[in-house]
C-alpha cells in the first residue's frame, strides 16, 4: 500500500486553506484587498501578506474577517490549526493567541532578531507595530472610557 502516514501530512496545509478561503471569499463579495483592511482595521500590507502566505495573521484578523465576509466562521474555525503552524514554523514567538489547545505562554517570548538591511523584515515589524498600536487604541480605558478619553482628568 502507497499510503503517507497522518504524521507525514502537509505541515501548511491549514495556513494554505486560510489564504485560500481568505482570498474566495474576499473576491466572493467584490472586495478588495485595501477594501477588506479598512472594514477589518487592519492594514493593506497585512492583509496581502496573510493572503500570499508572507505572515500568519492573527486569530483577531482571522474573527474579523469572517464577520466582514460573511464567511459563517470558517476562518476562525481554521485559525487553531493556523496557529499550531505558526509555532512549528517559529517555536520562539509562538502564535498570537494562547487559545491552541493546551498552549499557555511561561513568560513574553523573545522578541526575533531581525535585520535592519532586510526590506521585508522592516515593513513586518512595522506592520506588526500598527496592530499593536490599533489592539490598544480599541482597548476601553478605567470605567469603560473610550480610549482617547482614559488619560485626560
Amino acid at each position: 500500500m502507497d499510503r503517507t502516514p497522518a504524521s507525514n501530512a502537509d505541515p501548511a496545509a491549514a495556513s494554505r486553506q486560510f489564504r485560500a478561503e481568505l482570498r474566495r471569499w474576499r473576491t466572493r463579495r467584490g472586495l478588495t484587498q485595501r477594501t477588506l483592511a479598512e472594514r477589518v482595521r487592519f492594514s493593506r500590507e497585512t492583509v496581502a501578506a496573510v493572503e500570499s502566505g508572507r505572515r500568519f495573521g492573527s486569530q483577531e484578523f482571522a474573527v474579523r474577517c469572517d464577520e466582514v465576509l460573511a464567511t459563517g466562521g470558517r476562518l476562525a474555525d481554521l485559525w487553531p490549526r493556523v496557529a499550531a503552524e505558526q509555532l512549528a514554523a517559529d517555536g520562539r514567538r509562538g502564535p498570537r493567541s494562547a487559545e491552541v489547545a493546551g498552549w499557555e505562554p511561561a513568560g513574553p517570548p523573545p522578541a526575533p532578531r531581525r535585520d535592519p538591511r532586510d526590506p521585508q523584515a522592516v515593513v513586518a515589524a512595522i506592520d506588526e507595530l500598527r496592530e499593536l498600536i490599533g489592539q490598544v487604541l480599541a482597548q476601553p480605558g478605567p470605567e469603560g472610557q473610550p480610549p482617547s478619553a482614559a488619560g485626560r482628568h
